[in-house]
């Protein structure tokens, strides 16, 4: 009976999909043009399929069974055996290891702060780059710079540069106030009560102002493709109706642009948990590359990317009911 399901299961497929994409001429078969495109489709992944699986899937599988594993290296021999541990990397992650729940806990925090004045930040400038006026072309370059030279350079740079940490620590040290941007705003606007905790991350997020420019790039060219989409007419109607700059910004660009939101926040989560200054990622590289602790390295590394799958389906599952796509 279940031989039979599968029978006319693979039947009907190919009742659907054989005149899709496969037509009779002179008794033989040829492609439609459908059937062309996909072939060129699959052409051009065919690279990358087979990198995947030759360069890729066997390293992935590997580092999965060593999350299991204790990983003894001869250098001599040159290999590596694979001693079974269980779960003992991750409960030394989460219980054991002081640092790596504590570093874990700090990013999604700084992440929670980071990630949402990203998207601000760069719907306003997207925005403001889309207006009309002199020297646009090199306005923008100069916002578009950051998606150069934000691919590791700048922030090796800042990491690695033993002077540019030294300075920046003595500025740090000879300031007697606060060694941030809103260091005196602070102490002056002493805000308390239920108005407190947002002034907090408002000078947060000031002070982090270089950081969010710097990891702004992609998202300001996202959103400014989206805002040119917009069609022109759509404007019009509403000043014609009487609308106000701010109503068409509400009722017209923010809805049309929404499901780019969701596309940004993706990005933004996960630019964010694999930038070279992450402190996770830091601590996963020193277990792997200083400690040669390869079994333990490969749990954090997993459980790590367990728990940016988790928080970007949540920001897709909190975010994606209040999009609006425009047919």
């Amino acid at each position: 009976m279940k031989l039979k399901n599968i029978k006319d299961t693979i039947d009907g497929f190919l009742s659907k999909a054989l005149p899709k994409y496969l037509w009779v001429k002179n008794d033989k078969l040829c492609l439609t043009l459908e059937g062309k495109n996909a072939r060129a489709g699959y052409l051009f992944i065919l690279p990358f399929v087979i990198g995947f699986i030759f360069f890729m899937l066997i390293p992935i599988f590997e580092s999965f069974r060593m999350i299991f594993s204790r990983v003894s290296i001869d250098l001599v021999e040159k290999a590596f055996s694979l001693e079974f541990v269980a779960f003992g990397n991750l409960e030394r992650a989460l219980t054991i290891d002081p640092e790596f729940t504590r570093l874990l806990v700090e990013e999604l925090i700084r992440m929670v702060l980071v990630v949402p004045a990203i998207i601000i930040f760069s719907l306003f400038i997207a925005l403001l780059l889309n207006q009309e006026f002199k020297g646009r072309a090199l306005v923008r370059a100069i916002f578009f710079l950051p998606v150069i030279l934000s691919s590791g350079v700048l922030v090796g740079l800042e990491t690695n540069n033993a002077l540019m940490q030294s300075i920046a620590q003595s500025i740090k040290d000879s300031n007697q106030m606060k060694a941030s941007i809103t260091g005196v705003l602070e102490e002056i606007i002493a805000v308390e009560g239920a108005a407190a905790g947002f002034m907090k991350y408002i000078f947060q997020v000031v002070n982090q102002i270089y950081t969010i420019a710097m990891a702004s790039g992609i998202q300001i060219i996202i959103f400014l493709s989206a805002l040119q989409t917009i069609p022109p007419s759509m404007f019009e109607a509403a000043k014609i109706e009487g609308a106000t700059s701010w109503e068409c910004f509400w009722k017209i660009t923010f809805p049309m642009v929404s499901s780019l939101i969701l596309v940004n926040i993706v990005y933004s989560v996960v630019d964010f948990f694999l930038r070279t200054d992450n402190r996770v990622m830091e601590k996963i590289s020193t277990v792997l590359f200083q400690n040669l602790d390869f079994g333990y390295s490969s749990a954090l590394a997993w459980f790590y990317f367990l728990i940016v799958i988790i928080v970007i389906g949540v920001a897709m599952g909190l975010v994606s009911k209040k999009v609006y796509y425009y047919d």
